[in-house]
């Protein structure tokens, strides 16, 4: 028997609730101007799952929606960021020309955050000694220059 993990997320309110199933396609850590002031933080710890995986099981009609350009100023594809309505609570963003999902960390149930590298570093205001390969943009695989940085 194969059992598949299923994960439960939700905005700050609970309004908006969602299931994530089987496991995220990477975890990391992006350093850039956009995501930094879309989380509110310093760094912010994301989670690439396929679009499939994601299920809004609560509050669909609460979902907000901002596409910012119509390219990310970061990663130059299209992304819509979705956030709760009632409570302003993000839930994730939409990456449909890389054909993956976003979601925080945080706003995950009982999640393990096992990052695997940082991208955007030459853009950090918060300096990590994890050991982490630290990217100067995005890895080749997902369309960076794959140029790694020693800090």
């Amino acid at each position: 028997m194969n059992a598949t993990t299923i994960y439960h997320a939700s905005c700050f309110c609970g309004g908006v609730a969602m299931t994530l199933t089987g496991e995220p396609e990477v975890m990391a850590y992006c350093h850039c101007d956009s995501c930094r002031r879309w989380s509110a933080g310093r760094v912010s710890a994301f989670t690439l799952w396929k679009p499939e995986s994601l299920a809004i099981t609560r509050g669909a009609e609460q979902i907000a929606s901002y596409e910012q350009n119509p390219r990310s100023d970061h990663q130059q594809v299209v992304s819509k960021r979705k956030w709760c309505k009632v409570c302003g609570g993000h839930l994730y963003t939409d990456h449909p020309t890389m054909g993956l999902i976003d979601v925080p960390s945080a706003v995950i149930d009982h999640f393990h955050f096992e990052p695997a590298f940082h991208v955007h570093y030459q853009e950090s205001v918060q300096p990590i000694r994890d050991g982490l390969p630290k990217f100067k943009d995005l890895p080749k695989e997902a369309g960076g220059s794959g140029d790694r940085l020693s800090k």
